[in-house]
């Protein structure tokens, strides 16, 4: 008996004393404890100065520890922390997160701080449902960077710190010391934005443009995933897209179906660790090993091949238009078929590459977010029966467009019935970049013209407009003004302006080497687009809760937008530009007491193809008024629309 108490006594004493460690473990950060919802912790650990030595701008590493701990009762998905970084820092390395903006490390974050996401763990459990388990519960966040200015003994802490997640609010931080930030954000019980649907998923977001990352089959080394690009911006397109991520796993692409890698390059794999891990692995059957690939899609040629294509809504030369325009072409759909790499070797080792981006030519910028998990998707059965396919896993990715951080790649020219004279589009609207100062002046404003002289290209100009400008007595500066650079301008005409109602005529020049197909013009009129009637020789419809947008496109067989060509005797006559033109129909009765003559009858926002034009700074002045009946406007209106239609045909 003694011989068995001796025995258990030091047991008891052992599970006593493990109780108490893992009691203390639970308790995570000190400073959490009286946190009731989601804790924010950011602690500067350490730096040095490193080369070069520059005594007024000197680089610092920093080194810095992120960490979020979930005390509420609500599971927090996709968590996301807003950083605010101001000593210029740039963000070498972040274990465990990502940057939620879709950049790859390293970024430059020192200007207006950063979000970070979760990254492989975006979901943070709760304690009650883990029994205060913290590694479900809590993630800690290794940062490593370089900051500017900032040396021992100061400490480059950010100036704000915050969670991201909707439904949460944030006080402003505390300071533990002076290397530590902490705070506590607490749900906002009358938001339900950060709810979870009864599965347990984050309900699917909005925006400018979706990507779905579908998992359809899954095998312990690999997996085929379908990927589907949807354009949700009424007024957006992309041509010639782009699609590029980083893969997070040591992933590679083995096949693919709908579209293709731009680099077929597996050098990485057979001289890497995927080389050394499937040995019998033919890697000359593979497409890509890079850890960033950049996929295109395939040419309509490719669209029945029995290897490459067979895929529904591929194969389009990467031309995804808006839902306005053609409804089953506003998206585009391709298959991939991955290797997994240690220790993710199971069928539910799952997931999606991440830092996602997508461009286009001719198109705007679309900033993406980091995937984010959603109910499974569901698709028609491919056997053609009246049932459905669920994914194993589904990924959102949404993307919004941003403004262009490059000059706009058309331009917008105003003239008017009341005004010989047309405004045209602004010097170097579209960039200057490549024409001497010597030569022309960038900052001078484009000389007023015939309105005959928008049809001559921009070179031929210059005896045209001078000579109006004599006639009128107007002072030309000198360089003269450069050209506006744009590839596409558009001429508004203010047509006429009468009792009932008023019009307006829209010209629409290519005067690049490039065809636009099913092209589209979108125009924004503040106060007057709610007076839309018709559009005599385009496709129109008025968009927008407010009614101000003006949705333009070319009729069946009349939608392309050709390029410039030579003109009828090439050795002495100027190009024509490819042209476009109708006449637009507006009624005064929605849009009583509006000053159309005094400005309101221009457009304030002009868009083509998804990308907005440079607007003039000017309007047509209105000096000698005219006006015109309701019937010689109808007139005005029939020969205008023979003449389109005779040229057409």
């Amino acid at each position: 008996m003694a011989l068995d108490h001796f025995i258990v006594v030091p047991v008891i004493v052992a599970f006593l004393a493990s109780l108490d460690a893992s009691s203390s473990q639970n308790l995570g950060p000190p400073a959490a404890a009286g946190c009731n919802g989601v804790f924010l912790s950011y602690n500067y650990s350490g730096g040095f100065p490193i080369p070069p030595n520059d005594t007024a701008n000197q680089p610092y590493r920093f080194q810095s520890a992120l960490t979020v701990v979930n005390n509420g009762l609500d599971e927090l998905k996709s968590w996301q922390v807003f950083v605010g970084f101001r000593h210029g820092e740039i963000l070498v390395s972040a274990d465990q997160a990502i940057l939620a903006d879709g950049t790859s490390l390293p970024a430059k974050v020192g200007n207006n701080g950063t979000f970070l996401a979760g990254f492989p763990k975006t979901d943070l459990k709760t304690a009650v449902e883990t029994a205060g388990d913290l590694t479900q519960t809590t993630v800690q966040v290794q940062l490593v960077g370089t900051e500017f200015g900032v040396g021992a003994p100061g400490v480059p802490l950010p100036a704000s710190l915050y969670l991201a997640n909707d439904g949460y609010s944030c006080p402003n931080y505390t300071m533990e010391g002076n290397t530590t930030m902490n705070l506590c954000c607490t749900r906002n019980l009358t938001s339900t934005s950060n709810s979870t649907l009864g599965n347990g998923f984050l309900p699917r977001q909005e925006g400018d443009l979706i990507i779905m990352y579908d998992v359809i089959k899954s095998s312990s080394t690999d997996y085929w995933a379908q990927v589907t690009i949807s354009n949700q911006n009424p007024l957006g397109r992309l041509d010639n897209w782009q699609l590029s991520w980083d893969w997070a796993n040591d992933e590679f692409i083995f096949a693919m179906r709908g579209a293709y890698p731009t680099l077929v390059d597996t050098t990485d794999c057979v001289f890497g660790k995927q080389g050394q891990h499937y040995q019998d692995l033919d890697f000359s059957l593979a497409l890509n090993c890079e850890r960033r690939p950049t996929i295109m899609d395939l040419p309509p040629s490719r669209a029945n091949d029995t290897n490459l294509g067979l895929v529904p809504f591929c194969c389009r030369n990467g031309t995804i238009l808006s839902a306005l325009t053609d409804p089953d072409r506003s998206k585009s759909t391709f298959l991939m078929h991955v290797y997994k790499m240690p220790p993710d070797l199971n069928r539910t080792a799952l997931a999606p590459p991440v830092n996602w981006q997508i461009n286009g030519t001719m198109s705007s910028n679309y900033q993406c977010g980091q995937p984010v998990p959603v109910s499974p998707s569901e698709f028609p059965d491919p056997t053609g029966l009246a049932s459905k396919t669920v994914a194993i896993s589904s990924w959102q990715v949404v993307c919004n467009l941003t403004r262009p951080r490059e000059s706009p790649k058309c331009c917008v020219s105003f003239s008017a019935f009341y005004n010989d004279s047309a405004v045209p589009c602004n010097t170097c609207a579209c960039g200057c970049n490549n024409v001497p100062s010597s030569t022309c002046s960038t900052t001078a404003p484009g000389l007023l013209l015939l309105p005959e002289t928008l049809l001559i290209p921009f070179e031929n100009r210059t005896k045209q407009a001078l000579t109006w400008s004599k006639m009128n007595r107007w002072p030309v500066p000198d360089p003269l003004p450069c050209g506006d650079n744009c590839g596409v301008s558009i001429n508004w005409h203010l047509f006429s302006d009468y009792r009932n109602g008023w019009t307006a005529r829209i010209s629409v020049f290519n005067w690049g080497n490039e065809n636009f197909a099913d092209w589209s013009v979108a125009v924004e009129l503040d106060k007057l687009g709610a007076g839309f009637e018709e559009a005599y020789s385009f496709n129109g419809t008025l968009l927008g809760d407010k009614s101000n947008t003006i949705y333009l496109k070319g009729l069946p067989n009349f939608n392309y937008l050709l390029p410039e060509k030579d003109g009828s005797n090439p050795r002495k006559d100027p190009r024509v530009p490819g042209s476009q033109q109708s006449m637009i129909l507006f009624s005064k009765k929605k849009t009583p007491g509006v000053n159309r003559v005094g400005g309101d009858g221009f457009p304030t926002r002009v868009l083509f193809n998804g990308e907005e034009c440079a607007i003039p700074r000017t309007l047509p002045s209105s000096g000698h008024r005219t006006s015109a009946s309701a019937g010689e406007a109808a007139v005005v209106f029939s020969l205008v629309t023979l003449l389109v239609l005779s040229f057409w045909h």
